[in-house]
């Protein structure tokens, strides 16, 4: 059974998205099409530069903190790739932000090219994506329930 906010119709309540600006120049984030877009648009602080097969840390220069609409429950958000820059060969890296967090937005992106590619100030690199937090406690146990899968892996349903 899905959880009740997901029953629920959507009523706006407030702000999903509470962003402070750590530095002069930085952008908040933005969503295009609103209620259609996944995630909110993430703007590189300052210029950087990539150099071939490195990862490097694009500043964006904002702190935020993400709640459901219409519970007020925090949210965890996940950075992820945008078209634009993946067909650039920059593939964005290590991307969990903890519904707790409220230091500085970094992207970590990887310059997976041979190139150098440089990045602007104001240019957007990455989405970043709103999720529920799921994670409760743990209990250790002496056994699972069973279940078709099983420990069936790794190809185990066919390629």
């Amino acid at each position: 059974m899905p959880p009740n906010w997901l029953l629920t119709p959507f009523r706006y309540h407030g702000h999903m998205l509470r962003v402070k600006r750590l530095e002069d120049g930085a952008r908040l984030p933005v969503v295009a099409h609103s209620g259609e877009d996944l995630g909110y648009d993430l703007f590189a602080l300052e210029a950087t530069v990539l150099e071939p097969q490195v990862t490097a840390r694009v500043r964006t220069g904002i702190a935020v903190e993400a709640r459901h609409p219409a519970t007020g429950a925090p949210l965890g958000l996940l950075v992820r790739d945008r078209s634009s820059m993946a067909a650039r060969g920059l593939a964005t890296t290590a991307g969990v932000i903890d519904a707790g967090y409220r230091g500085e937005i970094l992207v970590l992106m990887t310059n997976l090219g041979q190139a150098v590619v440089e990045l602007k100030a104001g240019d957007k690199v990455a989405q970043m994506i709103p999720v529920p937090v799921l994670t409760g406690l743990v209990e250790e146990v002496e056994d699972l329930e069973d279940s078709a899968r099983a420990a069936k892996g790794f190809g185990s349903s066919g390629r």
